[in-house]
């Protein structure tokens, strides 16, 4: 959670002029205990602000031992698990938007697997194995398993990209 929202979101402007391709991403508890809905809502608008590329977000609960089970105002389970979908939900905007900022870029992905029916299975080195959004390249059937292409972003949906290689000439 953004401790100092104002300085979070200068450190995030800065790395993005430096790396404007970088990938940021982050995960979030909603419903701690104590959580206020205004608090909750300033978190909303930090994500505004930020365009995190990549979002997680889980519903607070107690763990065994935690010193967090002693706090104060712990929230009903429904009032954490409604903060995390809306959440999610309002982070969904944002990165179809990031996505759809890369349509038209060529890109560097490493394939995963090549699948007869979708074409190359590939991601973009701001995507985690097994966590993130894919790099479908459907005219990617000639690509190796574990080799590094450029390809064109043509479309995007909510999490993936959609790519054509972009074969060397010559």
């Amino acid at each position: 959670r953004p401790a100092s929202a104002e300085n979070n979101l200068a450190r995030i402007r800065r790395w993005r002029e430096i790396c404007p391709d970088l990938t940021i991403r982050s995960t979030f508890i909603t419903g701690f205990p104590g959580e206020t809905e205004q608090e909750f809502e300033e978190l909303l608008e930090f994500l505004g602000e930020a365009r995190l590329d990549r979002v997680g977000a889980f519903a607070y609960s107690p763990v065994e031992g935690a010193t967090a089970n002693a706090l104060p105002g712990a929230l009903p389970d429904e009032v954490r698990e409604e903060r995390k979908r809306r959440l999610m939900e309002f982070q969904e905007d944002i990165s179809t938007q990031r996505l759809e900022e890369k349509i038209g870029r060529e890109i560097v992905v490493i394939v995963d697997q090549i699948d007869e029916e979708e074409g190359a299975i590939c991601r973009s080195e701001g995507d985690a194995p097994e966590i993130d959004g894919l790099v479908i390249v459907p005219e990617g059937g000639e690509m190796e398993v574990g080799k590094f292409y450029r390809v064109r972003v043509t479309d995007c949906d909510v999490h993936d990209l959609f790519a054509e290689p972009v074969w060397a000439e010559g």
